[in-house]
């Protein structure tokens, strides 16, 4: 029932009652402001309307105010894709000399962001397991800018407690940014701590492999008591706090990022998913029923199964106690070997082989000749790369079925 009341007003607040159901496509990359004044107004953000497509749309617009009120937070910026959130969030915080930590397992692409990427222009990562608590509180200096995790480690199935991390970073005056992508209204990130959530909605919020698409959720900074953003830390968002109070992060990331990188997204893009979330909520539901089904059936099956619904994972009291709604559609088999891993895949009549995830269909990949084959072996060590390790992503299949495809792939 934890998705009950998201299923009521996303199909109620996405559709409309008068005239065209379905959200209007605004298809236009630039829009006339009628006279002057409303276009001076436009630009210094006292008039409400649209500026230029590369800055926002009201499809878009409409799509960021829905995953705002997912999450609670007062605004929203739409991307091209979910690394442009990624980057969009980080690259509109820090400068050259900054530092981020990075806890836990990451996907590939936003570990090389961090590793390789920002490292060229002077911004430095430092990564930490979920545990290593006290690492992680010693490793904040004051060029500390962000401290960044996902929900869920991917592919690693590590489990992070948010509330300590949350409470280190708010401590230390640290922005938290909590990638959410695989478990959207499961958690709420900004309500356990974090300044900002972000979500490639390509996965599950879209959920038909159909769109490309990422969004970064803000939290309203606290303009009546301290905030970390009003400290020296941050000083140079000060100018948008000044102009913009309590949003003053949403233009910051639109003029610092989104208007200077170009990572967009359409309006196209931005209707195809407010589609996806119209059925959200039922999906959620649906995988993390299955997931957990299709992780017990494995393993009584005698398959190496890594999902911390099952006792033996490290994390498995933490997923009782704070993932109650679900931790998405992710697990992981460990054939031993890639040439079993490869064996299993190939054999399988149901799987489909790609590198996305939170389908409607299930999804499978093997790690380590695909989206970590350019990483070192002391990097796949870390992040929980193993030869014969296959990500799996439960789809909407009947779970009975996904678990005999499997076991009749092996055998």
């Amino acid at each position: 029932m934890k998705f009950e009341k998201y299923a009521t007003e996303f199909v109620q607040e996405i559709g409309s009652k008068q005239g065209a159901i379905s959200p209007p496509i605004t298809q236009s990359a630039a829009f006339a402001y009628g006279d002057s004044a409303t276009g001076e107004g436009i630009f210094d953000g006292s008039v409400q309307k649209p500026l230029y497509s590369r800055m926002g749309n009201p499809t878009t617009a409409k799509l960021e105010g829905m995953l705002a009120r997912m999450d609670g937070g007062i605004g929203a910026v739409c991307t091209s894709s979910g690394m442009g959130a990624v980057a969009l969030s980080c690259m509109s915080i820090v400068s050259a000399g900054d530092e981020i930590i990075s806890i836990g397992g990451l996907f590939g692409g936003t570990y090389a962001l961090f590793d390789e990427t920002l490292s060229r222009f002077g911004v430095n990562t430092t990564f930490f397991d979920v545990d290593e608590l006290e690492a992680i509180e010693a490793a904040i200096t004051p060029q500390t800018k962000i401290v960044y995790l996902e929900s869920v480690g991917n592919p690693n199935m590590r489990l992070p407690d948010i509330r300590a991390i949350a409470d280190i970073a708010t401590c230390h005056g640290v922005a938290l940014i909590i990638d959410n992508t695989v478990t959207p209204m499961s958690l709420r990130p900004l309500e356990l701590g974090a300044d900002i959530c972000v979500y490639s909605t390509t996965k599950i919020i879209s959920g038909n492999a159909a769109v490309l698409g990422g969004a970064a959720v803000f939290r309203a900074i606290n303009m009546e008591s301290e905030d970390k953003f009003r400290t020296d830390r941050y000083a140079d968002i000060h100018k948008f706090i000044d102009k913009m109070g309590a949003m003053a992060l949403i233009p910051n990331a639109k003029k610092r990022a989104l208007r200077d990188f170009g990572m967009s997204t359409t309006a196209f893009s931005s209707y195809l998913t407010l589609l996806g979330m119209e059925t959200l909520p039922l999906r959620m539901q649906r995988v993390i029923d299955s997931v957990e089904k299709v992780a017990i059936g494995l393993a009584d099956a005698g398959f190496n199964i890594n999902h911390p619904c099952l006792p033996e994972h490290p994390h498995h009291q933490r997923y009782k106690d704070d993932f109650s709604a679900g931790c998405g559609s992710l697990l992981t088999i460990d054939m031993g070997s890639r040439e079993q891993a490869f064996s299993l895949l190939d054999n399988s009549k149901l799987v489909f082989i790609t590198a996305n995830l939170g389908d409607s269909r299930t999804l499978a990949l093997h790690m380590g000749s695909t989206i970590y084959s350019d990483f070192t072996d002391e990097q796949r060590e870390f992040l929980g790369i193993t030869p014969g390790l296959i990500r799996v992503s439960i789809g909407l299949e009947n779970p009975e079925d996904v678990i005999a495809d499997f076991i009749r792939a092996r055998d």
